[in-house]
């Protein structure tokens, strides 16, 4: 069994900062890439960054220069650090991990519950 759990959202205001983590645990054999999606009411989720086991990144447009990702492989945990927020990154904040289960041969993707980040004008 597999668990993704993020956690670090909170309501800010424009301007603020926040850090997000999400953890990964139980049967995992390997993990090959970890990613930040986010769903705003009435959207589709989007993504906001991706982050491979080699460490090379990918971000969603509306985030460059502001957001970074980053992870620890070693603690199978990702974080997402939010600066210059605005009030159109308001959001639930998802994350998701490509990984290999143990007694699996192959990847699959995992999400975790979610994480609510607002930010006020």
């Amino acid at each position: 069994q597999v668990q993704v759990v993020e956690s670090g959202g909170a309501l800010v205001q424009a301007g603020g900062s926040l850090r997000l983590s999400c953890a990964a645990s139980g049967s995992i054999v390997s993990i090959s890439g970890m990613g930040w999606y986010r769903q705003a009411p009435g959207k589709q989720r989007e993504l906001v960054a991706s982050i491979t086991f080699g460490g090379r990144t990918n971000y969603a447009n509306s985030v460059k220069g502001r957001f970074t990702i980053s992870s620890d492989n070693a603690k199978n945990t990702l974080y997402l650090q939010m600066l210059s927020l605005k009030p159109e990154d308001t959001a639930v904040y998802y994350c998701n991990a490509i990984l290999q289960r143990l007694g699996i041969s192959y990847f699959d993707a995992y999400w975790g519950q979610g994480t609510q980040v607002t930010v006020s004008s």
